[in-house]
């Protein structure tokens, strides 16, 4: 392309050499043997834009040995593009690729079975907008090697890896606002290799992983999406990354709404999200993992498993939250939990039977419980040589004891709480099967 010239409704096809056999391969294996390298190697694209500010508009770009459209900046040169309404097929590059600090607009395309993503980047930060891309061997839009595009409104389906995947360092910064990502063969919205961005108002749904992922030391801030029906979390993360989820609403999806994997180094703020009806746990917290849980509501309708699990080795604190449900537990702990002015609601509190306590505190667990409300479990506390310390709770609608120790690993403290109940049998607190001292614990009686 020229400087301010124009392509619109071509056709162009058979530019170096396509490779069915070798395209089969890779989309059998979803791309996991493909070379690991920079989408802009050297290479002959069907249309190339290179350092210039031109419109490639209504085209048909397949069966291509490289990239279908590649546009790349140069060096004191302006290269703003507008790449519009073409389609983009079976190129053994991407469908569309910008690089080397290309800032064009990329809108409409439609852009499908490319040999890499749909659209990718390396190095570039275009204005992606309102595209389609699916059946890609990776992603349906690849972001990499310090870009930071505006990726808006796009539909990524389909695709043998995610719908959206970013990586490569802490200076690949997109921002990823109102997409839809769904029936993707990984996650919808995939980060890794310590990439940082912005992943904001995006629907993913029906993936075969996680609705978004993170992994390998990735840094996103997670903000107002809604992840429903993924075959695993809504938000999953694994070992070594640095999270931050706002404002989610995770509901419906085959484990847990918000995934923590096994690992080391990992921590999360996750604040004000509405984690509601997964299947197994709203959230699953595995070790190696320091949490923050702020102003969510976590809840399940229905089954056995704990609202909340939290695994040896894991750090959590839990602060004004609500936790709703009827399981074995609002929060089961075998790590360290803290929990403060939280608000425990039972849904059908168990006098019998399986477990059905606010929180279970398992072997070596360490349980600091404080001004929280709880009302219809079984106990408000129930642990088993665990460390124990619970001070000012209010404790409602419970059966027998609000505070059950069992074989404490050291002395309880459980003083200053109020609890509110219509038996004079019931006690506060039973220490192996004997009530506690009161310890400025008072029990109400209600008519």
């Amino acid at each position: 392309m020229a400087e301010g010239a124009t392509l619109d409704g071509f056709t162009v096809r058979n530019v170096g050499i396509y490779d069915d056999d070798e395209w089969k391969r890779h989309y059998a294996s979803q791309g996991e043997k493909q070379p690991y390298e920079h989408i802009g190697a050297p290479g002959v694209a069907g249309i190339a834009a290179v350092g210039v500010t031109c419109e490639i508009r209504n085209n048909i770009v397949h069966h291509v040995g490289y990239s279908g459209i590649a546009i790349l900046g140069i060096e004191g040169k302006k290269c703003e593009p507008l790449v519009e309404n073409n389609a983009c097929y079976r190129n053994m590059g991407g469908g569309i690729g910008s690089m080397n600090g290309s800032r064009a607009t990329i809108r409409r395309n439609t852009c499908f079975e490319n040999f890499f993503a749909g659209i990718g980047h390396d190095s570039a930060s275009p204005r992606v907008i309102d595209n389609v891309c699916y059946g890609n061997v990776r992603a349906g839009i690849g972001i990499s090697e310090g870009s930071s595009p505006e990726v808006r409104g796009n539909k990524c389906y389909r695709n043998r890896r995610a719908g959206i995947g970013v990586r490569t360092g802490s200076g690949t910064k997109p921002l990823i606002e109102d997409n839809d990502c769904y029936e993707n063969d990984m996650a919808g919205i995939g980060v890794r290799e310590k990439a940082s961005p912005t992943i904001r108002k995006n629907r993913c749904y029906r993936n075969k992983l996680a609705g978004i992922g993170a992994r390998t030391g990735a840094m996103p801030r997670i903000i107002e999406n809604e992840c429903y029906e993924n075959e695993q979390s809504g938000i999953g993360q694994m070992s070594g990354t640095e999270t931050v989820l706002i404002g989610n609403y995770l509901h419906h999806n085959k484990t847990s709404g918000i995934g923590f994997a096994s690992g080391k180094g990992g921590k999360s703020h996750v604040e004000k999200n509405r984690v509601i009806d997964n299947a197994l746990v709203a959230v699953g917290i595995n070790p190696g993992w320091t949490v923050e849980l702020v102003g969510n509501e976590l809840s399940r309708k229905g089954g056995l498993p704990p609202i909340v699990m939290v695994f040896a080795g894991s750090d959590v604190t839990f602060k004004s939250n609500v936790i709703r449900g009827g399981g074995v537990a609002g929060i089961r702990v075998a790590g360290t939990v803290k929990a403060e002015k939280n608000q425990f609601h039972g849904t059908s509190l168990r006098k019998v039977g399986p477990p059905n306590f606010a929180i279970w505190g398992l072997k070596g667990s360490e349980v600091t419980m404080t001004d929280n409300q709880v009302a219809g479990w079984r106990h408000a506390l129930h642990s088993t040589e665990g460390y124990v310390s619970a001070m000012g709770n209010s404790v409602s609608k419970f059966h027998r004891a609000a505070f059950v120790i069992q074989k404490p690993a050291s002395d309880p403290s459980v003083s200053e709480n109020k609890v509110t109940t219509a038996s004079p049998a019931d006690q506060v607190c039973l220490v192996d099967g004997k009530p506690a001292a009161a310890d400025a614990n008072k029990l109400i009686l209600s008519d």
